[in-house]
């Protein structure tokens, strides 16, 4: 269920209360919602998800990316994240707002921008039409 796009940082589609124990036992320290509350019935609140966390002795923030898109607040706030000791786990409603974000947040950083399109690929996710955006970032 958790794709790995790099060591340390696995993004997925919408967890459950009870996945936030099986991200503690596979060693996570930090989970990031991608999602705005009540974009779907029945998904799980962000204060939800945060007291679930915080249960297991994880951190989390919440990074909601809505149908405005991904705005540098975003960006800033997910590169935090990645930097937080131990790994992170994002999610949204598929993963891709995440793997997004880990691409923008590490594009800015001067990761190579190919390489997180390739990595985001092996992890399901195809960011090549984001190509533009991320090295715009560098």
């Amino acid at each position: 269920m958790f794709r790995q796009l790099e060591e340390g940082v696995a993004v997925s589609p919408q967890i459950s209360i009870d996945d936030v124990q099986e991200a503690k036992r596979l060693g996570y320290g930090t989970i990031v919602c991608n999602r705005p509350d009540n974009e779907d019935a029945g998904q799980p609140s962000a204060a939800a998800m945060e007291t679930a966390a915080q249960d297991a002795g994880l951190s989390f923030l919440h990074v909601p990316v809505g149908p405005d898109g991904v705005h540098p607040q975003h960006i800033d706030a997910m590169a935090a994240a990645l930097e937080a000791p131990g790994k992170t786990l994002a999610y949204c409603r598929s993963g891709t707002r995440s793997a997004t974000l880990w691409a923008m947040a590490r594009a800015r950083g001067g990761a190579e921008v190919d390489g997180l399109i390739e990595a985001a690929k092996a992890a399901g996710y195809d960011l090549s039409a984001q190509r533009n955006a991320l090295l715009a970032l560098q």
